[in-house]
């Protein structure tokens, strides 16, 4: 195994970093907490640099694997991006069928994905929403929770049960969505109510849907971990400039033990979680849908716990200041707050780790 990123793979991350330097600057970011419509810009420069098709494969117009995404999901994280690129390049490709992967792969059609239901976190198998045939197309009926980008997308991917009681997955362009707030304005969340919605079927049997769910749950899961990187691996850079900088009873506060202390523990927590995200990453592309899964879940289980606890970190060593509107360090906090959201809790995905140990 190579863990050396690729001339192509540093060349990918140089351009998007600067990208976004240039184009999405936080002062863009913290414009976007408050805007009700999407602004198709950063979208449109990710679909000029080439990456918003690395998943799709090169018969629909894309080319590249799960290692070369991440490479574009931790710069994401590293600028608190409000680009819908976990929800379409990563989950909607993951369940698009060859009629939605060249749009999705040009970026002329923007994607999400609708799982979640109140009180379902973990048992996406039994979805409540409905599925009924209605001649050549189906009717949707439910409500779904949480769908990240819901507001900047123009096509949803839903999971029901059809007419048999079958796990379906169906692509919808009718839906209604009600803005979530969220406690991080980076990263837009929405309600999809379903009622009688016109839908097509995207899976050709349940065994197909169920396979290519989870596949898009466990990538989705290490998108996540990964923008968190990006994001832990920015607060720490800020946190150690100020400590060299402030200055406590005539020397800088980065000259106490205590706070060197923290600082070194969230460098080690910023390393770990960049292995583990990168090796799921590989794992997705190259190993056996077991270790994958494994891979994945192990990825999400340190991310989940220890990246909120960077953000922490970052809020404490810079004191006061860190609690501001005006300062840039509680952006990085709260993305780190929603990461930990989006993957659930540690404990779930431990246990998990322990089936499958089992198993």
């Amino acid at each position: 195994m190579d863990f050396e990123f690729s001339s192509e793979q540093e060349m990918l991350r140089a351009s998007v970093r600067a990208f976004l330097s240039a184009k999405a600057p936080l002062a863009t970011v913290r414009a976007e907490y408050e805007a009700t419509i999407f602004d198709r810009t950063v979208w449109d420069g990710l679909v000029e640099l080439g990456v918003v098709g690395l998943l799709v494969g090169e018969e629909h117009g894309g080319g590249g694997g799960m290692v070369d995404a991440a490479v574009v999901l931790e710069e994401l994280g590293r600028a608190v991006s409000p680009a819908p690129y976990a929800s379409s390049a990563i989950g909607a490709v993951s369940l698009a069928d060859a009629d939605l992967l060249p749009v999705l792969a040009d970026g002329s059609t923007i994607g999400t994905v609708a799982i979640f239901e109140a009180g379902s976190r973990y048992l996406w198998q039994q979805p409540a929403t409905r599925a009924t045939r209605d001649g050549g197309s189906w009717r949707l009926d439910g409500v779904k929770l949480h769908v990240a980008d819901a507001t900047a997308a123009d096509v949803a991917l839903v999971t029901a049960l059809d007419d048999d009681g079958q796990l379906g997955v169906f692509a919808t362009e009718r839906f209604d969505v009600e803005p979530t707030p969220t406690v991080d304005g980076s990263r837009k969340q929405g309600r999809i109510v379903l009622a009688g919605t016109s839908s097509r079927r995207i899976d050709s049997s349940a065994a197909a849907a169920e396979t290519s769910i989870a596949r898009t749950l466990d990538r989705l899961g290490v998108a996540a971990a990964v923008d968190g990187v990006g994001a832990a691996q920015r607060a720490l850079e800020l946190t150690v400039e100020y400590a060299k900088e402030r200055e406590q009873f005539g020397k800088p506060i980065g000259a106490f033990q205590a706070v060197q202390h923290l600082c070194a523990d969230m460098l080690r927590t910023v390393e770990l979680g960049r292995a583990t995200g990168y090796y799921a990453c590989w794992a997705l592309d190259d190993a056996s849908p077991e270790e994958a899964h494994r891979a994945s879940t192990l990825a999400r289980a340190f991310a989940a716990d220890a990246f909120p606890q960077v953000g922490g970190t970052a809020i404490q060593v810079f004191g006061g200041i860190g609690f501001t509107w005006e300062h840039d360090i509680h952006l990085y906090y709260k993305r780190l707050l929603t990461v930990a959201q989006a993957l659930g809790t540690a404990n779930d995905h431990l246990e998990e780790l322990a089936t499958l140990a089992i198993d």
